[in-house]
């Protein structure tokens, strides 16, 4: 049934499609709703705390995303027993997801256990307990997980990696904070933020699953619609200072490197970021044609697309002969800064591309998040109808204009053993 709500939805955003009618967009108490009406046995309900990372400082990282997950230790109705017990019952799941430009709580559960997982979900958000025991005890989790990231190379690439090419953005922070900045933070600054900051203003709710508006007005109305409205306005994040290329290297004594570029996209909503998402599939393509493929030097090469508010392309590998590999990777972007691709010849690999995408996307979860980005990256959910329709109509001139214009100036971060890698080659990429 998921798979061919996605297919539908793959015939919907195609050129000449129809007006989406199951989906709606409204306020209730203050809070902002976009609901789609399915026949699917799972309910998902998103709430979108916006602002992620530009809420925070380099003080302050990780406080939301430590609220929220002091709030899973109990609530003024639902003390932490109780409120597991009450999950397990139904399976009901409440997850939570700090991002660069909101935190999501989501509610994951069935059409008939959604007013009880519903007023679980409500009492964590309305009313915390934030015991003392109970912020020292997450605070050592958080800092236990912090930690292991050291023992990942690519958790530390991927920290490394927005540290450097987010210099002096907000980006550059952690979502999930530091060993500082978690050490620094008190459970009054916890109490103060949930005052301040958890108020409806704030709050986009994706609502995806056979649940009627009315249902859904009323668990609003009587829950958090009566938290403060706030004063919190929503504006996409704006482009950092521009910055030249550059390298940072962790020495890690491994049996291969870790080496990610990242190259800086535009705003998600700048016409541009289609072909810029084209040009990384095309590119992801050559790469692992030619580095994995044709010469054997990775089990892993990619340029991943990174769809967030400022859009990016990571180039990544792991390898044990960096220098080979980024010459490679260097030979491929210039290929596409020259090659005159016939724009009859993306449509295979464009079609293919949708139809992956779709397909790894085809979750009740994934349709609300979906819808989200569409809203807030677009200023519109129905955005996302065009989705299908914007990568269509990318040229093989597109393709060419966007490497030319965005590959360059690339931030590198490096985990392994920087002898085997001439820093020049990658500060002069490509």
């Amino acid at each position: 049934m998921k798979r061919l709500l996605w297919l539908g939805l793959l015939a919907a955003t195609s050129v000449g499609a129809q007006v989406d009618t199951t989906t709606v967009s409204y306020t209730v108490s203050g809070v902002h709703v976009i609901q789609r009406r399915t026949s699917a046995s799972i309910v998902v309900a998103n709430l979108y705390l916006l602002g992620g990372l530009r809420q925070a400082t380099q003080e302050t990282a990780g406080l939301e995303s430590f609220l929220l997950a002091v709030s899973e230790r109990g609530s003024k109705q639902y003390p932490r027993d109780v409120m597991r017990r009450a999950l397990a019952r139904t399976g009901s799941e409440i997850g939570v997801g700090p991002r660069e430009d909101w935190t999501v709580i989501g509610v994951h559960t069935t059409p008939a256990a959604l007013d009880s997982t519903w007023a679980i979900f409500a009492d964590r958000l309305i009313h915390p307990t934030i015991d003392s025991v109970d912020v020292e005890f997450i605070r050592e989790q958080i800092v236990s997980g912090v930690r292991q990231r050291a023992d990942s190379p690519d958790a530390m690439l991927d920290f490394l990696s927005d540290s450097i090419a987010y210099a002096g953005h907000p980006y550059a922070l952690s979502t999930v904070g530091t060993e500082a900045t978690l050490a620094r933070i008190t459970r009054a600054q916890l109490r103060a933020y949930h005052r301040e900051q958890f108020v409806t203003s704030r709050m986009l709710l994706v609502v995806v699953g056979d649940v009627t508006r009315a249902k859904v007005e009323a668990l609003v109305r009587a829950s958090i619609g009566q938290l403060p409205a706030g004063s919190y306005r929503w504006v996409p994040p704006t482009a950092p200072v521009p910055l030249g290329a550059d390298a940072v290297f962790l020495r890690r004594g491994l049996p291969t490197n870790y080496v990610q570029g990242v190259i800086a996209g535009p705003p998600a909503n700048h016409p541009d970021a289609p072909a810029l998402r084209v040009a990384a599939a095309v590119l992801s393509g050559r790469l692992f044609a030619e580095i994995r493929s044709k010469r054997n030097l990775t089990y892993a090469v990619s340029a991943n697309y990174r769809d967030r508010g400022l859009t990016s392309i990571a180039l990544y590998v792991t390898t044990t002969a960096p220098d080979t590999t980024v010459a490679l990777m260097r030979n491929e972007v210039r290929f596409l800064e020259e090659a005159n691709i016939p724009t009859a010849n993306l449509a295979p690999l464009v079609a293919q591309f949708i139809t992956e995408y779709f397909l790894d996307n085809e979750t009740t979860t994934a349709q609300a998040d979906f819808l989200a980005r569409a809203e807030l990256y677009r200023g519109d959910f129905r955005a996302g109808a065009r989705f299908v329709a914007e990568l269509r109509s990318v040229t093989g001139d597109d393709l060419k204009r966007v490497v030319r214009q965005y590959f360059h100036d690339v931030r590198w971060a490096y985990v392994g053993d920087p002898s085997r890698v001439q820093r020049e080659r990658l500060v002069t990429f490509p």
